[in-house]
């Protein structure tokens, strides 16, 4: 993690100032739902311990705490349809990790979502159960979100690395495309 982190000052550091700003827009409140990079940091400056999950999990909060951006994975396993972030309508399901639970966003929240079925809550807050990346995965989709000031050349570093990390430690065949305004979907296979 950047050197100039500090427990006190994390919320103004400007990797996770932009992510504040960003979940302020659509309403969430940042010291109450805060975004995947900037709780993990915060246990990591508390040297709360990190729990390993599994080897596909583990790379990607590495380096999620290396470059402080949030990386998060989906098994593609058991999609059915097509994924997507938007803004909820609200009427969408959402089963939380550890839970049996139904709950719905809130109207106007980001949410990545296959079909109806919310895979994260608060664009990358909470994660569902249907999507968890287990060792027994055989298909993941890994995105890595950015808002400025992170640029796009250090996406493409930072893709190149997580590919490099799961060849090397996990195996399998790898990709990745950058969405953006002008390239706004993609094919998974």
């Amino acid at each position: 993690m950047r050197s100039q982190a500090s427990i006190e000052n994390i919320a103004e550091h400007p990797r996770i100032k932009p992510w504040r700003e960003a979940y302020k827009a659509f309403g969430a409140k940042p010291s109450e739902f805060r975004s995947s990079v900037e709780a993990m940091a915060r246990r990591a400056l508390r040297n709360d311990q990190i729990p390993s999950i599994n080897a596909l999990v583990d790379l990607g909060n590495i380096v999620s705490l290396e470059h402080l951006v949030p990386v998060g994975g989906h098994s593609m396993d058991e999609l059915t349809q097509d994924i997507s972030l938007r803004l909820a309508s609200g009427d969408e399901d959402f089963i939380p990790f550890g839970s049996t639970e139904i709950e719905h966003p809130l109207p106007g929240e980001v949410i990545f979502v296959e079909g109806n079925t919310v895979l994260t809550r608060r664009w990358t807050w909470r994660q569902a159960n249907h999507t968890l990346t287990l060792p027994e995965t055989h298909s993941i989709e890994i995105n890595i979100d950015r808002l400025p000031p992170v640029d796009l050349e250090e996406i493409h570093t930072i893709a190149s690395q997580v590919m490099g990390l799961v060849e090397e430690f996990c195996g399998g065949n790898m990709r990745y495309e950058i969405l953006s305004a002008s390239h706004m979907q993609m094919t998974l296979e």
